[in-house]
């Protein structure tokens, strides 16, 4: 019953537009309870009647909004509107962090007739080569994952890294990282 009474609202000829899309028209007619509409450009739409506002006649609605209110209500319907980003200025490579992750896993597709010499001497040369590329290409922060284990690699690693003058390092993030992870940080200034 309401929709019936919600179609008699509307007649023939008037002009409408949909209240949440960009479509507007003149009523051409009612199909099963909705109300069909005619584009400017030739489409036929069909719409609930709660989804329509009468547009020509806005004495009508004045009980519903002001004039101001109105023209307000479809000016934002036609224009969007813009939505503003702060963006905040960081360096890049503030940003980047290169993470090595040294499990032998990672590093060989198959460990198979590896000693555990072999594996150790892997590691501890990715680490180097690693930590050579970051301070050659300025990186400020290099993460060597490797996990908790015995501790060997760890070791190996500390001495490892003692042996640069430009770099300090400490465990990395326990919330990310865990215990198994060290924190390589690169100083690009040694002489200052």
């Amino acid at each position: 019953m309401k929709e019936k009474i919600e179609m008699k609202t509307f007649n023939i000829g008037d002009e409408v537009t949909v209240l949440d899309d960009s479509f507007s028209g003149k009523v051409k007619g009612f199909r099963k309870d909705r109300v069909v509409i005619e584009t400017p450009e030739g489409f036929e739409l069909d719409f609930e009647a709660q989804e329509l506002v009468k547009i020509a006649d806005t004495g009508d609605m004045k009980s519903l909004f002001s004039s101001q209110s109105l023209s307000s209500v479809l000016k934002d319907k036609e224009e969007p509107k813009k939505r503003s980003f702060v963006k905040e200025k960081r360096s890049k490579k503030d940003d980047f962090v290169l993470e090595v992750d040294l499990h032998i896993e990672k590093l060989v597709p198959n460990k198979k007739g590896m000693s555990n010499y072999d594996i150790l001497t892997l590691q501890t040369e990715t680490a180097k080569r690693q930590i050579d590329f970051a301070i050659k290409n300025r990186m400020p922060k290099v993460v060597l994952i490797h996990g908790v284990g015995e501790g060997i690699l760890k070791a190996e690693l500390d001495f490892l890294l003692g042996r640069y003058d430009n770099i300090s390092f400490q465990d990395a993030n326990y919330r990310k990282y865990g215990l198994g992870a060290t924190e390589v940080y690169i100083k690009q200034n040694p002489d200052r």
